[in-house]
């Protein structure tokens, strides 16, 4: 019989699927010469446009739609997760700067949560359109093929991706933090898109991700889609000893040994 957390994940990927649609078509507007209403939030480089809104406008209304009654958090309107149900969780475009200048590497991340907890979750590229999903307990999949995490032999060999965050001074101590690690492995990525460095983790495209600031509809739907795929994950309030703030995901064979790494360069302090 199929699970509940299955029904879930499929109503997560629809979703998802369908609101990818309208940011594919917002883009190739832009790409064609159009233009898009752009804001900004926590600092001049941390921007939201209205393709961001109209976005979670919809995927608001699908839900209702399809899944009455059930709360929705999301990055631009906001919402609280109500303990005992299911409550959504969705950034209508993760990695906004990416989408604004043409950059293809964002998604539309949504994942059901149970008090908290993610259960079910879809990260759907707009421009490959490729679709990531997971559900608790059974697995993550590609476009339907099932993921696995990579198994480097030792930090000196993983390949780790991480982020930024947005203010000056946080920015730097982060830029600290990585220059600290350089000598510590094979190489370091940043794309800009946190649920997508997620899921490149459980595809085994990345050996690792780390990165302190984000919020839970950065992680909500990848952090499942990575820790289904057999990394080891922590989130946020999860690592206090490497910042209250983290969220980490990387395979077993060198988890242990990168969060070495980043207790050594002062992750606590970031």
């Amino acid at each position: 019989m199929e699970s509940i957390s299955t029904r879930l994940t499929a109503t997560a990927e629809q979703v998802a699927a369908e609101a990818a649609e309208l940011v594919r078509d917002a883009r190739a507007r832009l790409l064609a010469g159009g233009s898009v209403r752009v804001d900004t939030k926590s600092s001049e480089t941390d921007v939201v446009t209205a393709v961001d809104r109209d976005t979670e406008r919809f995927v608001r209304a699908k839900l209702a739609e399809l899944r009455p009654g059930e709360p929705v958090v999301g990055e631009e309107d906001g919402g609280d997760l109500t303990p005992g149900g299911v409550n959504w969780v969705v950034d209508p475009i993760d990695g906004t700067v990416n989408f604004l200048y043409g950059y293809p590497w964002f998604a539309v991340s949504l994942a059901a949560q149970v008090d908290g907890v993610s259960v079910a979750g879809a990260v759907v590229e707009p421009v490959s359109g490729r679709r990531w999903t997971a559900t608790r307990g059974g697995g993550a999949f590609l476009d339907g093929r099932p993921l696995r995490v990579g198994a480097p032999e030792r930090l000196e060999l993983a390949l780790v991706g991480t982020g930024f965050a947005y203010r000056v001074d946080r920015r730097l101590r982060q830029a600290e933090l990585v220059a600290g690690l350089l000598g510590r492995v094979r190489d370091i990525r940043r794309a800009g898109a946190a649920s997508l460095e997620l899921c490149a983790v459980g595809a085994g495209w990345t050996d690792a991700y780390f990165e302190h600031g984000l919020n839970r509809w950065d992680w909500a739907a990848g952090a499942l889609v990575a820790a289904e795929a057999g990394a080891v994950v922590g989130l946020p309030g999860e690592e206090p000893a490497l910042g209250e703030d983290l969220t980490f995901a990387a395979a077993p064979s060198i988890a242990g040994a990168l969060r070495e790494a980043i207790a050594d360069g002062g992750g606590a302090g970031v």
